[in-house]
């Protein structure tokens, strides 16, 4: 069991520094003799826990990712705030982090340029990654309809108004270099508001 758990530890060590390489010197420059000699093994240890490069980007997202959303369900079950207050606390969250990660974007962004140049489609692998964010929305968003807080005819609809203010956030991070967001935050306190029912 020990060695499971060291097994475990390690990869995840070897995710977090990955992240930094690619952070630092983008998805194509990043390589993986230069992500085995920042974690200090060889590369052929390298391979016992990753198969390429590829495999190590995807999985260090997803390591942050998971960070992330566990952040969001603490702030979306918090029981003593409004569903408004709990849905603008969400957004903020992402959208910080978003702004934390700005050179992360722009990996990722070359990252899906270069999947769609091998002819691949980038958004299939973007909805991978968002849909457990676009779900949190929805959930949000039906626990205050459902509480008479939000008046909401579609939540489709909605999530995709709240999930379109996350892209734009995006796009101003990773491609306009923003390293602030405060106009989306202003943007969604104002669609939050328009969906409150005035008690």
């Amino acid at each position: 069991m020990a060695i499971v758990v060291e097994h475990e530890k390690r990869r995840a060590e070897i995710l977090e520094r990955a992240l930094d390489i690619f952070t630092e010197e983008g998805y194509e420059d990043a390589t993986f003799q230069k992500i085995a000699d920042r974690c200090g093994i060889t590369r052929t240890t390298l391979y016992l826990y990753f198969k390429n490069k590829r495999e190590i980007f995807v999985w260090s997202i997803k390591q942050l990712t998971e960070g992330l959303e566990d952040t969001l369900h603490k702030a979306m079950n918090d029981e003593s705030a409004s569903h408004s207050a709990r849905l603008e606390n969400v957004m903020g969250l992402i959208i910080d982090c978003g702004i934390k990660n700005r050179r992360l974007f722009n990996v990722i962004l070359s990252y899906l340029l270069q999947v769609q140049k091998t002819g691949k489609d980038p958004e299939s692998r973007v909805k991978r990654r968002t849909i457990r964010v676009r779900h949190l929305l929805s959930q949000i968003l039906i626990a205050g309809k459902d509480a008479g807080e939000f008046r909401i005819r579609n939540i489709r609809d909605a999530n995709e108004l709240f999930y379109g203010l996350i892209e734009s956030a995006v796009f101003r991070i990773a491609i306009l270099n923003r390293d602030e967001a405060e106009d989306i935050k202003d943007a969604i306190s104002l669609a939050v508001h328009g969906i409150t029912i005035s008690t």
